[in-house]
């Protein structure tokens, strides 16, 4: 039986070493780490947890802490708990798997980008056929503004361990140059640049990542580039998925999806959207009020 001492401060010395020593988290590619409580409680810092909060949360998860205990139950135990306590929080801290919820097909995932990028001032079309110089290519999204213009291809997986590698960008670019091209020649568009631009919820292997930076394509990973990532882009936007929504369960939030109800603030938009979801009116309070705390604390 596995037995460590728990000192009554967090910080105390002896609390964290032992437990660094002792317990071991088993991660999703088989490797193992020591625990550290610290990365624990930089996640739920992240997710806007004060360190109050986020102390009640590690003091909760001490009991279920055990050597070889693997890295989903750490997150799904930790959650549980942030919930409980503050539900905009857990809501963040879920962010990630809740862009894996937009699956199964990567549909929902082209509507979310197009959202990011008209956010950031740019016109946009999801799901075109564009014409190459040589032939026809079906494009996620065509973004522009007066001096820009992308061709952007989104990459989903609903696999946490499952990285976007170097074949990806290499046909990509390939698409992109043919497109280029055309776009060239085409009448209004002399003064704008172009730019191939591929997107995914998960990370790029280093040859994906230098390939990109060679030949110049824009590449947007979960926390790739440096404070630019997709994560990041999405907090600073406030344009969360409706799939962050803790009080609905996996069944409402893809009939959501079905009527391409794909972010957050479309709900507050529109709340009437609820009411197909059979919620009662107090459910449907909640739910709003989910989200205004949600996007508010952005």
């Amino acid at each position: 039986m596995f037995f460590f001492y728990i000192c009554p401060d967090r910080d105390c010395p002896l609390n964290n070493e032992r437990m660094k020593q002792k317990i071991r988290v088993k991660k999703q590619s088989g490797e193992k780490e020591v625990f550290d409580p610290d990365k624990l409680h930089d996640s739920l810092r992240r997710a806007g947890a004060s360190p109050q909060l986020a102390r009640k949360v590690e003091e909760g998860l001490r009991p279920f802490l055990a050597d070889g205990i693997t890295t989903n139950a750490v997150y799904r135990k930790a959650f549980q708990l942030l919930r409980k306590l503050q539900r905009s929080a857990a809501a963040r801290y879920s962010l990630k798997r809740a862009i894996m919820e937009l699956g199964p097909s990567g549909y929902p995932f082209e509507h979310f980008v197009g959202s990011l990028l008209e956010s950031m001032g740019y016109a946009v079309e999801v799901g075109q056929v564009v014409k190459g110089q040589c032939v026809k290519h079906e494009v996620d999204v065509v973004a522009h503004n007066e001096h820009q213009q992308f061709m952007v291809e989104c990459k989903y997986y609903n696999n946490q361990g499952k990285y976007c590698n170097v074949r990806v960008p290499l046909y990509i670019q390939a698409r992109f140059q043919d497109i280029q091209q055309r776009w060239k020649s085409t009448p209004g568009l002399q003064k704008r640049t172009f730019h191939g631009f591929v997107v995914t919820n998960t990370r790029f292997t280093r040859d994906a990542m230098d390939y990109g930076r060679c030949v110049g394509l824009r590449m947007v990973g979960w926390d790739y580039p440096e404070k630019e990532g997709l994560k990041e882009l999405i907090e600073r936007s406030g344009l969360f998925p409706v799939t962050v929504v803790t009080l609905l369960n996996k069944k409402q939030k893809q009939a959501l999806l079905k009527q391409e109800v794909v972010l957050c603030r479309q709900l507050l938009e529109k709340p009437g959207i609820l009411d197909q979801l059979g919620l009662t009116r107090s459910k449907k309070e909640k739910v709003l009020q989910e989200i205004h705390d949600l996007i508010g604390s952005g």
